[in-house]
């Protein structure tokens, strides 16, 4: 009778080692993941002190250190930019393999392969947006610039040496967690992060939402909704400016109308945060206390840990540079030297059109200027974890690849065919621009930098030592005729194609202004006098509050502009609410609602993590825009349609409170906004009621900032429920899961002073220390003295770490 708890408990065993050694559908196998030998408790790491040491590695010429701050920041110095490049690749995969190699499967499509079938959809878009196509043509770009080759080859062979290193003990947790190892990386890697960003920075467009709301309003009330400029526009080149006539021009067909096709577009794609931006300024030695210019640079970007950024520093005799790299790419994106400081923010245009195409024989020709032309067919093999290669035909055509067509997102009968157009997917070499810049000493030099820069259009702020100040809006941007690509366009007429770029001599750009300062913030750059057509989505009140607030300050010190980077004040909601007071009949509000409207209507506008005000103006305006819109914009089929920008919203309502579209069409009565106004607030009421039950109405509990693990999925490796202010149309951008990813200020004094932060910490192992250690500090508005050391400086005393690197002889 004792045979049957033995067979039980042999069954119950062998249940338990299948288990432990298999993964279970996203489970990972937990004897591996558990296992002290090879597990995660391999991945923890000390506090305190860490010893001298002493590597010898393949490739390297000659001697390299690196020396490690107090918040693990690595100081590279080395003979040669070749080893330089070597061991940045070295120490970086060191501390952030798992996000650099999970970015360029994002990038190229790969998920699948490590998460399964539920990717296969993102990975076929990948594909179609043609990023691996793109990357193969930077490849050859960069292959082709001595510099740039110098830089991702050794690169890449740093990252292969530390990957030659480890061991399933010492793989970082995430590949034990997932249940893969790390592949040999190779350049083209980092060709796929830069498209990856450029994706982030320049994937906007609304050619499809557009050409459907073309098709239900007239072209009035299309402009009326969705303007090329908003009143009280404050440019970054400043109005006024006086522009040369433009030597090209581009020529619009004689029949230039908006497709007519049978159907709305159903389809939706995927858009970056429409607040994927920065803000960015450097001030002249004029109004600066020191003398000296100050440049300030803070990048809005999605958070995550591990963070975007990794700080650095890398020597050479002919360089020695400092500030934000991105993991994955060699050198420094955003920072400075011991000449000149730059900053990035983006240029927000539309660099990305779509066109109708008519194909025959499936996919393999296409009709372009009367006659049909063979389409290069790129066969793309999805492999899937726990699932059968997935092959997906990818069309291209003279424009760029078939985005959309009868078998993706769906396989739709009558489907229309849909080219996109994209300036991403031109051959180019931005690393060859942030690579002059590591070592450019002045302002030609900055000029010789730019001169290569395609994509992501990006505004670059320029200061430096001999007191020089500039701004570019700089980029390729096509030279459209007024309103081209705002609507889909018909892909069999060359007459519809991009006719050429600005030239780049007449982008919008200014030095050593009057007034003392550059500053972007987003917003256009320029006023409606610039003789080129330049469409985007652009922010407004960001770059009016840093300029008022420039011009209004004198003897400005590096914490005057930390100050700044965190400024709290909500022009829009300033601008708002004297129009949302108009519209409360406060003798009509409840007694529940009374304390709300006392609240709302004696605020000073300050988004501060402890404001109730700001809470209830974001909830309330959120309302009131599907109020508006929703009965126009929001239709019951699958139309793709896109609200206007808000503040396009509030323009109107303060030029005209009875504009046609304040009525719901889909009601008898004609309602005033007035109407919506009351309506809109006992809602924005009833709503956050329970919260200000809960004692948690303020900004900072309401919203507050969640700064989320990659994966999405492990809330352990994640800093939550952040007491935080900010938000949209603020200087201090910051949103729920949305904001500056590092800021630095730097004052180039004869001995440079710098400051900067990032929401992170350099570690991408959430068994560090050093994984989430600034986020506290971040939140409070806190920045740390940077330390860009010379060789005399071995022995300073905030230097903790050491690590020698020879080459093998």
């Amino acid at each position: 009778m004792r045979i049957i708890p033995a067979v039980i408990t042999a069954a119950i065993t062998l249940s338990l080692t299948y288990a432990f050694s298999h993964k279970l559908g996203q489970i990972p196998p937990m004897g591996k993941l558990l296992s002290p030998q090879t597990g995660f408790w391999q991945n923890a790491e000390p506090i305190g002190e860490f010893p001298r040491e002493q590597l010898v590695l393949p490739g390297l010429s000659g001697k390299t250190e690196v020396w490690y701050d107090d918040r693990m920041v690595p100081h590279i110095f080395a003979e040669n930019e070749g080893d330089a490049y070597y061991v940045q690749g070295y120490v970086t995969a060191r501390d952030r393999l798992w996000q650099m190699e999970l970015q360029t499967y994002a990038a190229a499509g790969r998920l699948s392969e490590i998460l399964g079938p539920k990717l296969v959809q993102y990975d076929r878009k990948q594909r179609r947006l043609g990023m691996v196509y793109a990357a193969e043509g930077t490849v050859k770009e960069m292959l082709a610039d001595p510099a740039t080759k110098v830089a991702v080859t050794s690169y890449a062979a740093g990252i292969n040496a530390y990957i030659a290193t480890l061991t399933p003990a010492t793989y970082p947790v995430e590949y034990k967690i997932l249940d893969y190892k790390p592949e040999r990386w190779d350049i083209i890697k980092s060709a796929l992060l830069l498209k990856y960003m450029a994706h982030d920075l320049a994937g906007f467009c609304n050619d499809l939402e557009f050409t459907n709301a073309r098709r239900l309003f007239s072209l009035q009330d299309f402009n009326l909704l969705y303007p090329d400029f908003h009143d009280a526009t404050d440019p970054i080149i400043p109005k006024g400016t006086s522009y040369a006539a433009a030597t090209a021009k581009a020529t619009a067909p004689p029949d230039s109308v908006l497709l007519a096709a049978a159907a709305f577009m159903k389809f939706k794609t995927d858009k970056p945060d429409p607040d994927n931006g920065s803000n960015n300024w450097a001030v002249g030695g004029s109004k600066t206390r020191s003398g000296a210019p100050i440049l300030c640079s803070d990048p809005h970007l999605g958070l995550s840990l591990p963070s975007l950024w990794y700080e650095i520093q890398i020597h050479t005799p002919d360089m020695n540079v400092y500030g934000a790299s991105l993991p994955g790419a060699p050198g420094v994106i955003i920072g400075f030297n011991d000449h000149i400081a730059w900053g990035v923010t983006n240029g927000e245009e539309d660099v990305k059109d779509y066109y109708s195409m008519q194909f025959r024989n499936g996919r393999s020709e296409y009709l372009y200027n009367g006659s049909y032309r063979k389409a290069d067919l790129r066969i793309e093999e999805i492999k899937v974890r726990g699932g059968a290669t997935v092959r997906d035909t990818v069309a291209y055509t003279v424009f760029g690849p078939v985005l959309f067509d009868n078998t993706f997102p769906d396989k739709t009968a009558g489907q229309t065919f849909l080219a996109m157009r994209w300036k991403a997917l031109d051959p180019s070499n931005e690393l060859a621009t942030f690579n002059r810049l590591n070592k450019a000493r002045n302002y030609d030099d900055y000029l010789n930098a730019l001169s290569v820069y395609t994509c992501p259009a990006q505004n670059f702020v320029f200061a430096d030592k001999t007191g020089d100040i500039a701004i570019w809006h700089n980029g390729q941007y096509p030279l459209r005729w007024k309103d081209q690509g705002k609507w889909i366009m018909p892909g069999s007429d060359s007459t519809y194609a991009w006719q050429g770029f600005i030239p780049r001599e007449e982008l919008p750009h200014i030095k050593n202004p009057a007034r003392g300062f550059v500053s972007s913030a987003n917003q256009r750059p320029t006023d409606s006098t610039y003789p080129y057509a330049l469409y985007g989505e652009y922010d407004l009140f960001r770059g009016v509050r840093i300029n008022e607030r420039l011009t209004a300050m004198n003897a400005i010190t590096p914490q005057d502009m930390m100050q700044l980077q965190n400024d709290d004040k909500n022009l829009f909601a300033a601008a708002a609410i004297p129009m949302i007071r108009k519209h409360i009949d406060t003798t009509a509000l409840t007694a529940a609602e009374q304390p709300y409207w006392q609240l709302l209507s004696s605020w000073d506008c300050m988004a501060t993590a402890d404001s109730k005000a700001a809470s209830i103006f974001n909830t309330l305006w959120a309302h009131l825009e599907d109020t508006i819109w929703q009965d126009e914009l929001r239709p019951k089929d699958t139309t793709i349609l896109a609200y206007p920008q808000s503040i396009t919203t509030l323009q109107l309502l303060l030029r005209d409170t009875a504009f046609h579209f304040i009525d719901n069409i889909n009601t008898p009565q004609k309602e005033t906004l007035s109407q919506l106004m009351q309506g809109v607030f006992a809602r924005t009421v009833v709503e956050l009621s329970e919260l200000n039950k809960a004692g948690k109405l303020e900004l900072g509990k309401a919203r507050g900032t969640d700064i989320n693990h990659l994966s999405r999925g492990i809330p352990a490796f994640s800093a939550q429920h952040l007491n935080t202010g900010g938000g949209q149309h603020i200087v201090n951008a910051t949103k729920q899961t949305h904001g500056p990813s590092w800021r630095m200020v730097v004052q180039l004094s004869d001995k440079t002073e710098a400051y900067g932060i990032y929401p992170g910490g350099q570690s991408g192992n959430p068994g560090s220390p050093f994984y989430d250690n600034a986020i506290n500090d971040w939140v409070s508005g806190k920045y740390y003295l940077l330390h860009i050391f010379s060789a005399e400086e071995k022995d300073d005393p905030v230097i903790r770490y050491k690590l020698v690197f020879t080459g093998k002889w």
